[in-house]
């Protein structure tokens, strides 16, 4: 048998392979470019731990961990009356003494404006941040005749009544440090929650509240530190709270702030002589 070359077959069959020409050129390939490193999941916050309520701290945002700026901005302002050095009457507290400049505004400018008082209530605070802003100035360059504390409702639900007394007692002490010749008012916690605690409807804040009142008023040594209980005079015969008086059973409204400057303005009135 007489064999053919590969090729001389291939022809044979009627394939002809393609042609090839000498300047044809391989198409470049595109360029490999690495993927995009996948987004990272965000990351959900972490809630900061619950702070000492006797423990200076400033306020965190809770989100970024950062230092709350309304707070600082806040801080800032509050110093800065302090540096006037004007205020013969000064109060310490929370939103609901934050509210003297809104609902309450006509019952302080009655009651209080001849002392040229400085207003020193921040919304959201708990007694550990009352305790750093006057350990940061608040008080510095001030010679108040008296100051009027309430705070603590803030800290009701995370802590103990124990704790939170002894928050409020650092306060109190940071103030007598500050201000050795002051006459400090100490005001019970409000109650709060529309009604009272029974053993078959407990009313834990309420309860907390009450454990708190009766640690602090021990702090009075009616010489310096006077304490002073007005939350019976928000209450219904039924110990329920009016929404007249506190429309969230938290916050005064402008009646409720009535009853509160009704039943402070003798005792401030009474250490006020002479200014």
């Amino acid at each position: 048998m007489k064999l053919f070359p590969l090729p001389l077959l291939l022809l044979a069959a009627g394939v002809f392979p393609p042609a090839v020409w000498a300047d044809d050129k391989p198409a470049n390939p595109p360029p490999i470019r690495p993927a995009p490193p996948a987004a990272a999941p965000a990351a959900t916050p972490t809630p900061l731990p619950l702070q000492p309520p006797d423990v200076p701290t400033m306020r965190y945002n809770q989100q970024t961990r950062e230092p709350d700026k309304g707070f600082l901005d806040s801080h800032e302002k509050y110093l800065a009356i302090a540096r006037l050095g004007q205020a013969k009457l000064v109060f310490f507290g929370d939103s609901i003494t934050a509210n003297w400049s809104s609902k309450g505004k006509e019952f302080w400018d009655q009651s209080f404006r001849q002392w040229k008082p400085a207003n020193f209530g921040l919304s959201g605070d708990r007694t550990q941040h009352v305790l750093w802003r006057i350990e940061n100035g608040e008080l510095d360059g001030l010679k108040p005749k008296a100051v009027v504390v309430m705070i603590g409702t803030n800290n009701v639900g995370g802590y103990s009544a124990d704790a939170i007394a002894r928050g409020v007692a650092k306060i109190v002490e940071a103030i007598r440090q500050k201000t050795p010749d002051a006459k400090v008012l100490l005001l019970a916690i409000f109650p709060r929650g529309e009604k009272a605690s029974t053993p078959e409807e407990p009313n834990k804040a309420r309860d907390t509240v009450a454990q708190v009142n009766a640690l602090i008023a021990r702090l009075a040594d009616h010489q310096h530190v006077f304490f002073l209980d007005i939350g019976p005079r928000f209450l219904q015969p039924d110990g329920s709270i009016s929404k007249e008086i506190m429309p969230d059973f938290v916050h005064p409204s402008s009646a409720g702030h009535q009853i509160w400057a009704d039943a402070i303005t003798p005792q401030l009135t009474e250490w006020m002589k002479g200014e």
